[in-house]
């Protein structure tokens, strides 16, 4: 067993996450989400999805980006649900 760094619980379903150079142990993935996942520098919310990066800041939404004031931020559109053609 081994302990959750976010919530200290001793759990025998913990988990490890391997990031660049460090390992971490959860016991959940809300406690994951909640030491790992970036958070959206508009609205503050945790990026649990793919989120927008513009110039190495992270958004959850091509809507927080381009209401960030960034000049590539007005640039970036939503693609989802997007169909080519």
């Amino acid at each position: 067993m081994a302990v959750c760094e976010v919530c200290n619980n001793d759990y025998w379903m913990s988990f490890e996450i391997h990031t660049a150079g460090d390992v971490h142990v959860f016991d959940s993935f809300e406690c994951a989400i909640q030491r790992l996942a970036p958070v959206c520098e508009q609205c503050q919310v945790k990026i649990v999805g793919h989120g927008v990066e513009v110039d190495g800041r992270f958004f959850c939404c091509a809507n927080c980006a381009r209401n960030s004031g960034m000049d590539k931020g007005v640039q970036v559109r939503d693609t989802v649900g997007a169909h080519p053609g």
